[in-house]
């Protein structure tokens, strides 16, 4: 059972970056107003459609996104 949550609940250090398309989508970060929740993820340029990558929930979840994807700066968008 132990082995089972582990496999359910660990984080996989395999996990590759899914692709994005630099020249349609554009990184960003969504932030709420009310709640502050901050989601990482892509906007297409021409369609405006957010794709979800991950939640931030710390500094380090941003640092890790940006390393994931390659990224110098991103901005927020509320």
């Amino acid at each position: 059972m132990k082995g089972l949550l582990r496999f359910l609940f660990q984080k996989n250090e395999r996990e590759e970056a899914c692709a994005y398309d630099k020249v349609n989508e554009k990184p960003i970060i969504r932030a709420s107003i009310c709640t502050g929740e901050k989601t990482a993820g892509f906007r297409d340029i021409k369609t405006g459609k957010f794709r979800e990558v991950m939640l931030i929930r710390s500094p380090k979840d941003l640092d890790e996104f940006m390393e994931k994807y390659g990224l110098d700066s991103i901005d927020t968008e509320y």
